[in-house]
């Protein structure tokens, strides 16, 4: 006896399909633009009986058992329980909610799960509308100690003023030559500052510089007239601090290798700088929440 097949014009058909088919046994194939495939049965693949899915009590439409069988599972590479054993070892360490900056920078010296030295991150959750332009925190902040990373600075000034800036500890310094260097792709500094008359020639590199966060701005203090000043607070460790699009504030405020007491004065520079910042917009509480962290490792919320 020849075998009847029976093809679903549409999904909606197939998954309807009645329980006297499948107690028949008569496989449904799918038509092409639902399968994908031009000819669905060959004798390598083979469809599956509508049964086996109403038995089974899967809603879906069959399937070839070669393509099932092809089929892999997905190991997830987190090990089972989420944490490793060093992270969970370490996160033990917390046995309060939250600690006074002394004693958070304290715990935060251990709590790194790495070998190389890591960044002392902070998190500064701040309650403020993004969307509104005078709820918005910017501020640059000098860090008594730095934030232990080398800072490469090109300089765009006069011709006069070359010396002067490459004395200061500019890497680079020039000013229509530096800007046919970018052009052709060359940028090698981590921080750009300028004088405000050069501005207009930086037209030319807006975009460059700005697509990688390096367009010299009066906001973070890059745009000044005392260029050698501003150099010197560059490499002593100034940093820029401002709110992503979720209000939260995220920057290095030195090493774990600085050791407690370097780490504190650190932050409690950075916490006052911002809350100096305070825009007008904000009413009521400002920042939110305090949390510090390694830069792998849990983190330690702080009491402001």
């Amino acid at each position: 006896m020849q075998k009847q097949v029976l093809k679903a014009p549409s999904l909606g058909m197939a998954l309807f399909a009645t329980e006297e088919l499948a107690s028949a046994k008569i496989p449904v194939t799918m038509p092409r633009h639902l399968c994908g495939s031009s000819t669905f049965h060959p004798a390598s693949e083979r469809p599956v009986p509508l049964d086996s899915f109403v038995a089974q009590g899967k809603p879906h439409s069959p399937i070839s058992m070669a393509t099932a069988e092809k089929k892999k599972s997905y190991n997830s590479p987190r090990p089972k329980g989420g944490r490793s054993k060093q992270y969970k070892a370490k996160a033990a360490l917390i046995t309060q909610p939250i600690y006074s900056i002394a004693e958070a920078t304290d715990l935060l010296t251990k709590l790194s799960t790495t070998k190389f030295d890591a960044t002392a991150e902070a998190h500064i959750r701040i309650n403020a509308d993004t969307t509104q332009a005078d709820q918005l925190v910017r501020t640059v902040v000098p860090l008594p100690h730095g934030t232990g990373k080398s800072v490469r600075i090109a300089a765009f000034v006069p011709d006069e003023m070359i010396n002067e800036a490459k004395k200061a500890g500019a890497d680079i310094a020039g000013n229509d030559d530096l800007v046919k260097d970018i052009e052709g792709g060359k940028i090698d500094f981590d921080v750009a500052v300028a004088v405000p008359a050069l501005m207009k020639g930086l037209g030319k590199i807006a975009k460059t510089l700005g697509q990688r966060g390096l367009m010299p701005n009066p906001k973070a203090g890059t745009v000044t007239d005392n260029i050698a000043k501003t150099i010197e607070a560059l490499k002593k460790g100034r940093i820029e601090c401002k709110m992503d699009k979720f209000g939260i504030i995220h920057t290095a405020f030195g090493k774990i290798s600085f050791g407690p007491e370097k780490l504190k004065e650190n932050l409690e520079a950075l916490l006052a700088a911002i809350k100096e910042a305070q825009p007008s917009g904000i009413k009521g509480i400002y920042i939110l929440t305090v949390t510090i962290a390694p830069t792998m490792g849990p983190g330690v919320r702080v009491q402001l």
